[in-house]
């Protein structure tokens, strides 16, 4: 590490650390909340939890220095956006880590099961993009989803497009359309109306994004990134290409390599990594947004706050039994927090929102996405639309001491309107038997027209029943 006295065990408990308190962050405030974040920063221990319990779990020093090393590698491995995570979080940790790893390998096509060549991913620029435009009708390409959200305090948006390819294919081929998937950071400008979804433009220019759709539509933002999802990119040009240079499938090749500690945990040291484990679990779960309003981050942040610290304590206990009374004393620890009364309790139904009375509080617009209708694998899919709102205190029955986030869906939206002034204000209020003023994001099915207000979001339940959506 940078120097004597760090230890690579200390960089990996340190990690641990830094995700449970940049989920935190993220959580902290719902009118800037990260979903985005939360989810990345969870979807680490996924796989390296468990490695990271053996990891430390001898009094060796040099032993617990080798197997922390290995494991940081092995980490490191997975993507260069893992890499690059672990690389920001130890250095706001106070390590530097990239002197330990290895150098960074350049990302190559793999092949599937049939052998052929995979379609690539890359960063939205000209050098990865220019390969792979000639072999598709961008003017053609419709909008199959869109999706834009506060991370923090900027903007973040992903986006699909259903393209049609200008290369010949197979007979009894799959009948999928080839997908572009597009994420996009630091958006700036974004707007879109399902009225305008066919055609699209990428510019990747030196100041920044502009992604073009249909007629008016258009996302703008700093940086991006994106994954060709097409099951015959090898018969395209730039699949052929890569066909001619990508070495041939081999037994074992395109699996990741296992994790390299290998062992068993105590008793206690195993359940104290799949107490957590399973938080983590949870706490990945906002990935879906019907499931962010109901994961209580903050709270399982709370419990297992310092459990990087806590677990390379007690693992580097002198001794089985005494190794084993210390991951009994963790678990407890984070049971006193509330721990497992939260990863435990049974998940909450769906909300029906109730209608309000008396003059409603302003709410924030946190997400909105909208779904064409589709069919993929062969289910139809309805069109949708969703908004995530946060809703500010003295909007429920009993007044609340901080805001709330709520998911708001619509089956068969009529109109979807979204403008990026829909995420920088609060949306305009209004009271019972008021016109509603004309919101920067606006959803409608059937006559009914609204702004994303907390009003919007509690009659969205009642006008769903009688076939209108109010969001």
């Amino acid at each position: 590490m940078t120097s004597p006295q760090v230890s690579a065990a200390q960089v990996l408990s340190a990690l641990l650390d830094r995700s449970i308190e940049q989920m935190a962050e993220a959580a902290q405030d719902v009118r800037r909340f990260d979903r985005d974040a939360i989810r990345a920063a969870a979807d680490v221990w996924d796989n390296n939890l468990y490695p990271l319990f053996r990891a430390v779990s001898t009094s060796r020093a040099r032993e617990r220095e080798r197997r922390a090393l290995a494991t940081l590698r092995w980490m490191a491995s997975f993507s260069a956006r893992r890499r690059t995570w672990m690389s920001e979080q130890a250095a706001l940790a106070g390590y530097e880590l990239d002197a330990v790893l290895p150098p960074t390998q350049p990302w190559v096509p793999g092949r599937n099961y049939l052998g052929h060549v995979m379609a690539p991913m890359g960063g939205i620029t000209r050098r990865d993009l220019d390969p792979l435009l000639p072999d598709y009708d961008l003017t053609e390409a419709s909008v199959r989803h869109i999706q834009v959200e506060r991370a923090g305090t900027r903007l973040i948006a992903y986006l699909e497009l259903v393209v049609p390819r200008a290369y010949a294919v197979e007979q009894n081929t799959s009948p999928e359309p080839a997908l572009w998937e597009v994420w996009l950071d630091d958006v700036t400008d974004s707007v879109f109306d399902l009225s305008d979804t066919r055609g699209a433009a990428l510019d990747p220019g030196p100041d920044g994004i502009e992604l073009a759709l249909g007629t008016a539509g258009r996302l703008r933002a700093t940086a991006g990134e994106f994954r060709l999802d097409d099951r015959s990119w090898h018969l395209s040009a730039a699949g052929r290409r890569a066909d001619a240079v990508v070495p041939p499938r081999t037994e074992g090749s395109g699996r990741r390599s296992a994790p390299p500690v290998k062992g068993r945990l105590g008793a206690d040291g195993y359940a104290a990594a799949a107490l957590l484990h399973r938080a983590m679990l949870e706490l990945r779960s906002v990935r879906y947004a019907t499931r962010a309003d109901h994961v209580p981050v903050l709270d399982l942040c709370r419990a297992y706050s310092g459990a990087g610290r806590a677990v390379l304590a007690a693992g580097s206990r002198l001794g089985g039994r005494r190794r084993e009374a210390a991951f009994r004393d963790l678990i407890r620890t984070w049971t006193d927090r509330g721990g497992p009364s939260l990863v435990d309790a049974p998940r909450p139904t769906a909300r029906t929102p109730r209608c309000l009375t008396g003059e409603p509080s302003q709410a924030v617009l946190v997400m909105a996405s909208w779904t064409a209708a589709h069919t993929e694998y062969g289910t139809d899919r309805p069109a949708a639309a969703r908004l995530q709102l946060g809703l500010p205190p003295g909007t429920e029955d009993v007044p609340a001491a901080a805001w709330r986030l709520r998911t708001v869906d619509c089956t068969g939206p009529e109109a979807f309107r979204l403008r990026t002034a829909a995420f920088r204000q609060r949306a305009p209020s209004y009271g019972r038997g008021s016109r509603p003023v004309p919101p920067a994001s606006t959803c409608t099915r059937g006559p009914c027209t609204s702004s994303p207000s907390t009003a919007g979001a509690r009659r969205c339940a009642d006008r769903r029943r009688t076939g209108h959506f109010v969001a």
